[in-house]
């Protein structure tokens, strides 16, 4: 058996256009509070659910449209645009000094009629607040679920993520796997980037036999 190509670790191209964006029951709310900015009625709106369940896409759309700027903790003291963006919000949540720097960016953003996107895996109301100022104004603020995902969606959400990664894929190598993985959009990605991974590597296309071997590697084969 000749010798496997080791693949390099190039980072693929994702796409985060609005028009890749597919609304879906579990999305449709979403994307309809991101279309209606900037009248949220309110300078801040909170965006929650699963890893890898589409929130990434959703404010890349909204950061285009809004030149909205990523926030971190480095950045907190500098001067920021009217449009923010605070991703995996909850893990600021118990941090004090984080906690005081983005309750200073919500009165900034009240003050000036700007806006803030959170982005976290759980609503405001199951995070672990140091300060009840921030944390007052926060669940008061709308918020709104990325639920989960059907079968459709499912299907144009994995196929996207190999044509992201210029892979050919059947379909029915696209309902084999949805059909024994985990109904979440972080499985398909795990899968797609085995898929990637294996297909380069032993230089074979995408067909059943590969998947399922890729799924018995990772024991996620479901029955």
């Amino acid at each position: 058996m000749g010798a496997k190509q080791l693949p390099f670790d190039l980072p693929h191209r994702s796409a985060y256009a609005r028009e890749d964006l597919w609304v879906s029951p579990a999305n449709a709310d979403a994307v309809a509070w991101l279309d209606k900015w900037p009248d949220w009625g309110a300078p801040a709106l909170v965006l929650y659910g699963p890893p890898a369940s589409g929130k990434t896409h959703l404010s890349c759309v909204w950061q285009k449209s809004s030149g909205a700027v990523l926030w971190t903790p480095a950045t907190h003291g500098g001067d920021m645009p009217k449009s923010v963006i605070v991703d995996g919000a909850e893990k600021y949540a118990g941090d004090e000094k984080c906690e005081t720097a983005l309750f200073h960016l919500y009165n900034r953003a009240k003050e000036q009629g700007g806006h803030i996107l959170f982005t976290a895996a759980t609503p405001p109301k199951e995070w672990h607040f140091a300060l009840p100022d921030l944390k007052s104004r926060l669940l008061a603020a709308p918020a709104v679920a990325v639920g989960s995902p059907d079968e459709q969606t499912m299907a144009v959400v994995l196929s996207k993520l190999f044509s992201d990664r210029q892979i050919f894929v059947p379909q029915d190598v696209v309902q084999f796997i949805l059909a024994r993985v985990e109904r979440s959009f972080k499985a398909l990605r795990d899968v797609a980037d085995a898929v990637d991974r294996k297909a380069l590597a032993e230089k074979r296309p995408v067909t059943i036999p590969l998947v399922r071997e890729i799924l018995q590697e990772q024991g996620t084969l479901l029955p």
